[in-house]
């Protein structure tokens, strides 16, 4: 374990071993780090904070400051989880939940680029890629293997699901189904053929999925017409997975299609 002499370590933090933190770095009371995290100079991590194995927190990253929300009150107890081989670069910032015994989630293996911004009971996957000064606003629920580009903000509330793909400089106030590219304001254009590809998804998935995209984007049906046409017929996984999330009520409410782009592959 090394602890940089400036740094400010409170007397209940609980750290893992070959835990590393730098100069200038403030670790709260009720902070737990797992074995191998590594703080940088100048991080905050305070309340209720937990990281499990082999973090990084860059230069100048606040992690479990209060939510900006004025239904939070001190003494709330409420706090930031956070799983394994997650980076979090400089200045990004971390807040925790707004109510009682409630937390923001991040799970594995994400990297989040500098001035990232997660709001109070946001819920995000394993394995995404947030592009410089994204910005989620309270309660988005993010799913797993999803890239987005930078300076894409989220409205609270909405829903992003798995292997999604979203254009930077955009803004969003609509769910993104799972394996669509967002490509303007609330409005996808297609599929992240390349990222399913990539995530070995086989050709005939793929292909299920596109002919469920077509269903919901393409046959002229509305959502609740779409759905019900989808019951009526058997999916995989893959399909099944973008179906449910289509079916599944929302206080957003669901992302256009673009219709003069076709669908890829």
């Amino acid at each position: 374990m090394t602890i940089h002499p400036t740094a400010l370590v409170g007397s209940g933090a609980r750290l893992g071993d070959n835990v590393r933190i730098g100069p200038f770095a403030i670790v709260g009371d009720d902070v737990t780090l797992g074995a191998g995290c590594t703080v940088l100079a100048h991080a905050v991590l305070e309340g209720r904070v937990t990281l499990g194995a082999r973090n990084v927190v860059g230069h100048g990253a606040v992690i479990g400051a209060p939510p900006q929300d004025h239904a939070y009150h001190e003494g709330i107890r409420s706090g930031v989880v956070i799983g394994d081989d997650n980076t979090f670069r400089e200045h990004v910032t971390i807040h925790r939940g707004t109510g009682e015994e409630t937390a923001t989630t991040v799970g594995d293996g994400n990297l989040l680029m500098v001035g990232v911004h997660l709001g109070h009971n946001c819920r995000v996957g394993d394995r995404n890629v947030f592009a410089n000064n994204c910005l989620l606003a309270g309660y988005v629920q993010l799913g797993s293997d999803v890239v987005l580009g930078g300076g894409a903000v989220f409205h609270q509330h909405l829903r992003v699901g798995d292997l999604c793909m979203v254009r930077g400089g955009t803004a969003w106030s609509k769910d993104i189904p799972p394996f669509t590219v967002g490509e303007i304001i609330n409005a996808v254009c297609g599929l992240n053929a390349v990222g399913m590809r990539r995530k070995g998804i086989a050709a005939a998935a793929r292909a299920e999925v596109k002919r469920a995209y077509r269903l919901v984007y393409r046959s002229g049906r509305n959502i609740s017409q779409a759905v019900a046409a989808a019951a009526a017929e058997s999916w995989g996984p893959e399909a099944r997975r973008f179906l449910d999330f289509i079916a599944e009520t929302s206080r957003r409410g669901l992302c256009a299609g673009r219709t003069a782009r076709a669908a890829a592959d």
